[in-house]
């Protein structure tokens, strides 16, 4: 994995990448929140959508630029790019044209192993891999003994991520955060999360994450796609029900575990709110 030398000499530059190789965890949903909640803040936020495939964040950018253009009303939104997923020119040049005015850097990298996903992480000040509670997606970091449920080694994602880590500091002295964000699903029942809690607990210890809560499962997020809206834009739903309410705390709780440079008026009381 190489380093960016746009973005590892960027000055205040602060690159969050959401990364995980593994599908439906809700990562591109959340690198949009993040995003859109940074940018209400009043910071200047880039967003970078490496999945050519399914483009998701791009997408959903795209649709939020559009309602804007058919209503009328103003909606913060980051200025972003989709890579095309093979050209290492392309990729460079958005990096930079992306970064030169940026607070943040947004970069939503594919479910999938990815070269330039590897130079994204390397390149990461903060570091979010999201994920349910369940064992099929503690995989992705850890195996578990199949009658303790206890941790007997990291996995090979959790291997190259240390290795982006051991990179990054040689290169440049700087430390990588890598955060795992716990996203809930609703038919998961209570010893079951207990289980991955622990798990969650020892490996990192183990290899060094953080962990914070994420999102609960909501129907509200895939609504939310088509018009490109997000949970900041509580003036668009009108009245709130309360899972509305609810999952705006819940990304409040999870922006403050981010812990992310502040920038700007506090989330959820800017533009957006």
């Amino acid at each position: 994995m190489g380093i960016v030398a746009t973005l590892a000499d960027a000055n205040n530059l602060h690159v969050i990448v959401f990364a995980n190789e593994k599908g439906g965890t809700g990562k591109s949903t959340t690198a949009v929140h993040v995003a859109i909640a940074l940018a209400a803040r009043g910071a200047r936020v880039a967003a970078f959508d490496l999945d050519h495939r399914q483009r998701t964040m791009g997408r959903y950018l795209d649709n939020r630029a559009a309602t804007q253009k058919r209503t009328g009303r103003e909606l913060v939104t980051p200025v972003h790019a989709t890579h095309d997923g093979t050209s290492d020119d392309l990729f460079a040049e958005t990096l930079d044209r992306l970064s030169a005015n940026a607070d943040f850097l947004v970069i939503d990298t594919p479910g999938r192993d990815d070269k330039f996903a590897r130079i994204a992480a390397t390149n990461a000040d903060t570091l979010v891999t999201p994920m349910n509670d369940s064992f099929v997606d503690f995989d992705l970091i850890g195996h578990v003994d199949p009658d303790t449920f206890k941790v007997t080694r990291p996995s090979f994602y959790s291997e190259l991520i240390w290795d982006a880590r051991k990179t990054r500091a040689r290169a440049d002295g700087a430390t990588i955060d890598w955060v795992v964000l716990r996203n809930r699903l609703q038919h998961i029942e209570a010893r079951n999360m207990r289980r991955v809690s622990e798990a969650i607990d020892q490996l990192s210890k183990r290899v060094g994450f953080r962990v914070i809560p994420g999102l609960s499962e909501r129907v509200i997020y895939r609504e939310l796609f088509p018009s490109g809206l997000t949970m900041l834009d509580s003036k668009e739903f009108g009245s709130m029900g309360l899972s509305h309410v609810a999952a705006r705390q819940e990304l409040r709780e999870m922006m403050s575990g981010l812990a992310l440079p502040d920038a700007g008026v506090p989330l959820l009381q800017g533009a957006a709110a």
